[in-house]
């Protein structure tokens, strides 16, 4: 099965910048969805970024539009999230995750997504 790794968070003042990163352990067939989310206790996911492989699309949350950019290495099998000018309330842990189906350009959060790193997390002072 496809496994995920993330790697790249930590603790940066409000106004610095990160660079997340999830290494796939095989490649992800264009049309499938991928993205990076984030959670923190009792809220519910969020959807950050997503990305379909097979066009390069992107969407974001309005939250972070403008701050956030979402990428992906083909030849790397890696997708990124660089992320900047950060704020407090991005703390959270922050995953990437991967549908199997083939969605076509149709990625939403409701989807299935088959496949999860661990997470990294990311903290946020001010």
């Amino acid at each position: 099965q496809v496994q995920l790794v993330e790697s790249g968070g930590g603790s940066v003042q409000a106004g610095g910048s990160l660079r997340l990163s999830c290494v796939a352990s095989q490649y992800i067939v264009g049309g499938a969805c991928m993205g990076w989310f984030r959670q923190t206790p009792g809220k519910e996911r969020e959807g950050v970024a997503l990305l379909v492989t097979g066009s390069g699309a992107t969407s974001y949350a309005d939250s972070v539009k403008g701050r956030f950019t979402i990428s992906r290495d083909s030849a790397k099998n890696s997708l990124n999230l660089q992320m900047s000018s950060l704020k407090p309330e991005d703390t959270a842990m922050y995953y990437c995750a991967a549908t199997r189906m083939l969605y076509f350009g149709n990625c939403r959060l409701d989807l299935t997504y088959d496949y999860w790193g661990q997470g990294t997390q990311v903290t946020v002072s001010s």
